[in-house]
């Protein structure tokens, strides 16, 4: 059975993802015990696995190596299997590769089947997937917010930002956001209903969050200089919770705060979280967000890019602003 996917050619500049990756195809080995086969329906786009097209031996996961194919979650249907728990008809989640069919051990993939009965399979890459779980753990649990405090979010137009500016609403906080360009302020506050955004391409963005006022809870998508501005807006005995690093992907560079020494001046509590430190969780997890989904409290914005040759132009937005909501791939039938 040939394969059509996306393999790493050489390590990207910045977004020159087209000189990096290259489509190609290649013969599915035979399945193994263990291994189920998946006929990729959606690839989800994420920012943080421009991390893994890098050389840092230091991220939360080792580097993919060159010559391998591109990684990332889907979601399809088991066409074959060989591992316990799975059969052919059934709805999956994984961690599989960017093509039309993803040969992964299902264990070590982590492979989770999905209710069919969801109208709309694309929440189980938003509200119902780790974005909905990243945003949930981290305004509820690593920042620890509390009804009537002030929370902020980067990137709040994007995929877990999105979701993270409506869950401080729904726990009863005052929900700000950060994001760039007069739209994606509108849509949060127009549509989502928070209490404000913040559009950091129209200036300067200390002088815009100094009129709105000081936060307890700093949500960061985002990290480098947005990261240095919100210190010293934060109040005292605040949390900053550390959710990606968007600024230094793209540049390989690493940014140290210049502003740090107010994580001692105003008793700050900074910490960074990732999604498989609660995976265990996502059952429960998703439980709570279905019901919040399931009432129209909890909603996302799908941006959807059809066609397996046009991966890498979906993938380009997340870096270059060009999204509201979740990206994501439709291959074709």
């Amino acid at each position: 059975m040939e394969n059509r996917f996306w393999r790493i050619e050489r390590r990207p500049e910045g977004t020159d993802f087209d000189e990096a990756l290259a489509l190609v195809s290649a013969p599915l080995p035979d399945l193994a015990q263990g291994e189920i086969r998946i006929r990729n329906a959606m690839l989800s786009m994420d920012a943080g696995t421009r991390l893994w097209l890098t050389s840092r031996e230091d991220g939360y996961q080792p580097p993919l190596p060159v010559g391998a194919p591109m990684t990332g979650l889907v979601l399809g249907e088991v066409i074959e299997s060989r591992a316990e728990g799975f059969a052919a008809g059934d709805l999956v989640r994984a961690f599989g590769v960017w093509g039309e069919v993803s040969q992964v051990d299902a264990a070590m993939a982590g492979a989770v089947k999905l209710d069919p009965s969801v109208e709309d399979r694309r929440a189980w890459f938003g509200p119902l997937g780790m974005n909905g779980w990243t945003a949930l753990w981290g305004i509820e649990r690593t920042g620890a917010a509390k009804s009537g405090e002030r929370v902020l979010v980067s990137a709040a137009a994007g995929a877990t930002g999105i979701l993270a500016v409506q869950i401080a609403k729904l726990l009863g906080c005052e929900a700000w956001g950060i994001a760039g360009g007069a739209e994606k302020c509108r849509f949060l506050t127009d549509e989502l209903g928070i209490a404000g955004a913040v559009d950091y391409k129209a200036g300067d963005l200390g002088a815009q969050l100094d009129a709105a006022g000081g936060f307890d809870v700093y949500f960061d998508n985002v990290g480098g200089a947005v990261l240095d501005t919100v210190l010293t807006r934060m109040n005292h005995y605040g949390r900053i919770a550390v959710c990606g690093l968007l600024a230094d992907y793209n540049s390989g560079e690493r940014t140290a705060p210049r502003e740090f020494d107010q994580v001692l001046m105003r008793r700050l509590r900074v910490e960074g979280f990732f999604s498989p430190d609660f995976m265990h969780e996502g059952e429960a997890l998703t439980a709570r967000l279905r019901e919040w989904t399931e009432t129209g409290e909890l909603v996302m914005p799908y941006d959807v890019t059809r066609g397996l040759d046009n991966t890498l132009a979906a993938y380009r937005k997340l870096f270059t602003g060009g999204n509201i909501g979740k990206v994501i791939v439709e291959l074709e039938p």
